[in-house]
């Protein structure tokens, strides 16, 4: 998606992105699922720094994005923050805004810990360097 970071941390991460063509739907305003996305990854991006110092790693459980305000050029910026950080799951909230820091969209992202070794899809969870 052409996601850039700002900050990341484990109590906010702050990303960017600058609309273009791939990012619109038929109407030519940003496609719903841009706006889900970006929420998702940085919520899942501060969880992970957060569970990470313990040996675990952490997987999306739901995503619910509302979608506030249509945009359909300039930069979005997503920011992200916890809402509760348990040893099982973590819950995040993402707010999405415009160039002129309108709400475009909000969400709420509940993502799993998973312990060090634990099984996902046939695989042991594991993060990947970002060269793979």
């Amino acid at each position: 998606m052409k996601l850039r970071f700002v900050s990341a941390t484990q109590d906010e991460v702050v990303a960017e992105l600058d609309i273009g063509p791939e990012h619109r739907q038929p109407y030519g305003i940003v496609h719903g699922g841009v706006h889900a996305g970006i929420v998702e990854t940085a919520a899942s991006v501060g969880a992970a720094l957060h569970a990470m110092p313990h040996g675990s790693t952490v997987v999306g459980l739901e995503n619910h994005t509302s979608f506030i305000h249509a945009v359909r050029e300039g930069t979005l910026r997503v920011t992200a923050k916890p809402i509760t950080r348990g040893r099982r799951t973590q819950v995040w909230e993402g707010t999405v805004t415009d160039a002129t820091g309108r709400v475009a969209a909000t969400g709420r992202v509940r993502l799993l810990v998973l312990e060090p070794e634990a099984s996902l899809a046939g695989e042991t969870a594991r993060v990947k360097p970002s060269d793979e």
